[in-house]
């Protein structure tokens, strides 16, 4: 699809969810930073191992979660006029609706990130280090104010959380159903629920992302 028709159909979504901002405005602000945020969605794809290089697939859910949010955070890094903040305002909004996922357009990501699946996943505006996988009904929150700070290769499998006054080592795995509230990892670590409350930390055999990421 060309790019004119993938900012057609955008705008046709956000105006189907959220009508009450002129469309030609919604076209024009989407249009203005079109290039820079596809610039950064195509490196992101580029790094994926699944997903064919130089290609963009609007169809893709994942593909698409990610196509909007780098969109709404790419208007918001660089206009922050009442009409951009709207527009992405809208596309958060359209990111929740269509794929289940809370992630504001003033969060931080990494440039280079995979989302499995979208749906229940719920991230606070804490530090991400680089290459990211996220899991559906994953959770990143913050705990009395403060928000948890993760290194590069951090993978959060289904229902897994992060929460609080945390430091998440380099390449740390958290397990399904594994809860993260304040505690530090290591890194190069699978972290597991454990019994009491507790975690069960056991060091890595390999590089985990190496199968989700070229690297």
């Amino acid at each position: 699809m060309a790019h004119e028709q993938v900012i057609a159909y955008t705008c046709q979504q956000v105006t189907t969810f959220f009508p009450g901002m002129e469309a030609a405005a919604l076209e024009r602000v989407i249009a203005t930073h079109w290039d820079t945020a596809m610039a950064r969605l195509q490196r992101c794809i580029d790094q994926v191992k699944m997903w064919p290089q130089g290609q963009f697939n609007h169809l893709n859910s994942s593909q698409y979660c990610q196509y909007l949010y780098f969109l709404s955070n790419t208007i918001w890094r660089e206009d922050r006029s009442e009409e951009a903040l709207g527009v992405a305002t809208r596309l958060f909004l359209l990111n929740k609706a269509l794929n289940g996922i809370d992630l504001f357009y003033e969060i931080d990501l990494p440039e280079v990130f995979f989302i499995g699946h979208s749906v229940g996943i719920v991230l606070a505006k804490a530090t991400y280090g680089s290459h990211l996988v996220l899991y559906q009904n994953s959770t990143v929150g913050k705990n009395h104010g403060v928000a948890p700070v993760l290194g590069d290769g951090v993978i959060l499998y289904p229902n897994s959380a992060i929460v609080g006054r945390c430091r998440i080592g380099d390449n740390t795995a958290v397990s399904q159903g594994t809860g993260v509230i304040n505690r530090d990892t290591p890194g190069d670590c699978m972290v597991f629920a454990g019994t009491a409350g507790a975690l069960a930390i056991k060091p890595s055999k390999r590089l985990l992302i190496a199968d989700f990421f070229r690297l």
